[in-house]
């Protein structure tokens, strides 16, 4: 269990850091105040590598969505096989852990939903 929280910790520390290197592209991409049309498309001519504003979103909410599922998954797998396990442990008890399971599962996927609304919001807002 130790090992499975230090990975993910890990993990998210390591996408964090590669979010905050890839998104500032775009600023550094054009020299000068004006933006033109040619701003917006990917361009890898000439040792050039510039990332659209499409591009940045799409990255920012791929990684907005990715990894609190993944997260909430890996927490929902774990919530399971503890119920399970402490329902074989005590089937007298087995209601009070039922209820207390489907609230932590209500409580995990209310914040994958608001991982999908954040992503919603970075696509059409922004």
């Amino acid at each position: 269990m130790k090992k499975v929280t230090k990975i993910l910790a890990v993990l998210s520390i390591v996408l964090m850091f590669a979010g905050v290197a890839l998104l500032p592209m775009k600023a550094f991409a054009e020299e000068g105040g004006e933006v033109s049309e040619e701003a917006t498309v990917v361009s890898l001519e000439e040792g050039g590598s510039h990332l659209s504003t499409t591009a940045v979103k799409a990255l920012a909410a791929a990684l907005a969505i990715a990894i609190p599922a993944a997260v909430g998954a890996l927490a929902m797998g774990i919530g399971v096989a503890k119920s399970v396990e402490g329902i074989s442990r005590q089937p007298e008890a087995s209601g009070k852990i039922q209820s207390l399971w489907m609230l932590g599962m209500v409580f995990i996927e209310t914040a994958v939903i608001y991982a999908l609304v954040v992503t919603i919001m970075i696509i059409f807002v922004l």
